[in-house]
């Protein structure tokens, strides 16, 4: 998986392209343990993402706890859209 960073204005989006896996997870949560006092929303911008594994939704629920409900996941796929749907997070989570 590669993540792309951008941050403006309190805003961090990580562009995440690839597998969000059991194998990349550590890579994403770094990136969000270094997340800044200054960041106060992220957006995951999800349209390079392919495939996602249960490790990976366990990864987004804790950013969203984290970040006290300032996520928002942008530009998911339709396949990826059915996983968080099946498991009731399209209900929580935001997106765009």
């Amino acid at each position: 998986m590669t993540i792309e960073k951008n941050v403006q204005d309190g805003i961090e989006v990580l562009r995440l392209s690839g597998w969000l896996d059991t194998q990349s997870c550590p890579q994403l949560e770094a990136e969000i343990s270094l997340l800044g006092e200054n960041v106060c929303t992220l957006v995951l911008d999800c349209s390079g993402l392919e495939y996602i594994s249960s490790g990976g939704l366990r990864l987004i629920v804790a950013a969203y706890k984290q970040m006290k409900g300032a996520l928002t996941l942008r530009h998911v796929s339709d396949e990826i859209m059915g996983v968080i749907r099946m498991t009731g997070l399209d209900r929580r989570l935001h997106f765009e």
